[in-house]
């Protein structure tokens, strides 16, 4: 899987929680998919990852009053 880029730990494929604070406005985004060192925590996602990410918030950005707690799908 590779290195972690800040403590040379391994990275192992697990699921973690992606949050945004647009302005005192918050996203949670639950189960998202990533690479997440076992031994400090460090979490990265993929480019394919990332752009998801991204389609969730733009789309939630135009509706969102102040929290959204939404599942990750691919």
């Amino acid at each position: 899987m590779g290195k972690c880029f800040y403590c040379k730990g391994n990275m192992v494929d697990d699921f973690s929680n992606y949050m945004v604070d647009l302005d005192g406005r918050f996203i949670i985004i639950r189960n998202v998919p990533c690479h997440k060192c076992s031994q400090c925590g460090e979490v990265s996602y993929s480019g394919e990852v990332v752009a998801r990410l991204e389609e969730i918030v733009t789309k939630l950005k135009e509706t969102l009053t102040e929290v959204a707690i939404v599942e990750y799908a691919a």
